[in-house]
């Protein structure tokens, strides 16, 4: 049986992930007609917050932000501090049990 604990990690990424997906396709609609934009910062933090697998998808498939060399470093640098703390937690879990 899978512990309800990662159940809730799965479901906080699929969650975070729709969300990131979400805002990245609004940021492209947006700069494709020149309205306003989302910050950079608002589409790191998504991915930071676990919705790194969506922004992922998001820029290979809108291809969004995937040129830009100083977003790519933020991004890859989110998501390396995002599976650090995720590690951490699944570690601090199993001393638990």
């Amino acid at each position: 049986m899978i512990p309800a604990a990662w159940l809730w990690l799965a479901s906080l990424y699929g969650a975070a992930s729709i969300a990131c997906f979400v805002a990245y396709a609004i940021d492209k609609s947006a700069a494709r007609q020149q309205r306003r934009r989302i910050p950079e910062r608002t589409l790191l933090l998504l991915g930071l917050c676990c919705g790194w697998p969506g922004g992922l998808l998001a820029q290979q498939t809108l291809r969004h932000k995937t040129v830009k060399t100083s977003f790519q470093l933020a991004y890859w640098a989110s998501v390396a501090a995002n599976l650090a703390a995720v590690w951490w937690l699944c570690t601090a879990l199993n001393t638990l049990d």
